[in-house]
């Protein structure tokens, strides 16, 4: 009993020092990231200023605190992603002595797969979503009132739709490391496809910003190449699953 207490406070303080660890890099990621913060804006908000809508492509704020606001926020999200190897690690290396050498071996070689998973959906959301959804937004009814944007209101709609956008390419390995467990098989999946396919499009309604069907589709397209990607990697953890069950059986 002594033995189990003195485990668990070892546990505790192991897990205390890599989130101490884990918050300073966060920290150091946001200072550096809020000195260059007017540069990160401008990559954000370069596909509104591309539309050319003849108001100068020019930012208000209308609120005195929100130009601050916004620019602790845009620091804060990108201190996340500079601090996100640190982050990475140290999880890693917290549950790594509970696992199994079969089980390290999924997570180390996941760790690059997910991280151009996410790379590659944030670039999707950037260079082909965010263009025609933007323009879509700012030139409906420009005949009436002439859009004037509010960094805070782009930034966030940058924010939320690379965030998501990332998030949902992600869903080949997530389908993938479940069959790989053994909780799904490729024909359940595959059997779930019709279902996925209204899925696909509640997600789309929920991610893109707009409600004309092109900008829908043009997320929902993506996301059922996605689940058909899954479904192929899951025949492929399914035969390697089966492959090794063969070998270590009696």
């Amino acid at each position: 009993m002594r033995s189990r207490e003195q485990t668990m406070l070892q546990h505790l303080s192991e897990l205390r020092r890599r989130v101490f660890i884990c918050l300073v890099a966060v920290l150091a990621g946001s200072a550096v990231s809020f000195a260059f913060f007017e540069q990160i804006v401008e990559i954000l908000v370069e596909p509104a200023r591309d539309l050319d809508l003849g108001t100068g492509g020019e930012l208000i704020y209308t609120e005195v605190t929100e130009l601050l606001t916004t620019a602790i926020k845009v620091s804060f999200v990108s201190g996340l992603i500079l601090a996100s190897p640190v982050l990475v690690f140290q999880g890693v290396m917290f549950v790594a002595p509970g696992l199994t050498g079969r089980e390290k071996r999924y997570l180390f070689g996941f760790m690059p797969a997910v991280i151009l998973a996410f790379a590659g959906g944030v670039a999707f959301a950037y260079y082909i979503l965010t263009p025609p959804a933007l323009h879509f937004l700012l030139t409906f009814g420009g005949d009436i009132a002439t859009p004037l944007i509010r960094i805070s209101n782009i930034i966030n709609l940058m924010i939320r739709l690379l965030f998501w956008m990332g998030l949902a390419f992600e869903t080949p390995l997530v389908m993938y490391l479940l069959a790989s467990l053994g909780i799904v098989s490729a024909g359940s999946l595959a059997r779930f496809r019709r279902y996925w396919v209204v899925v696909a499009f509640i997600l789309a309604a929920i991610i893109t910003p707009t409600v004309d069907p092109f900008n829908q589709a043009l997320v929902a397209g993506p996301l059922l190449v996605l689940y058909e990607l899954g479904i192929l990697l899951t025949r492929i953890a399914g035969r390697a699953r089966r492959k090794s069950k063969a070998i270590t059986s009696p």
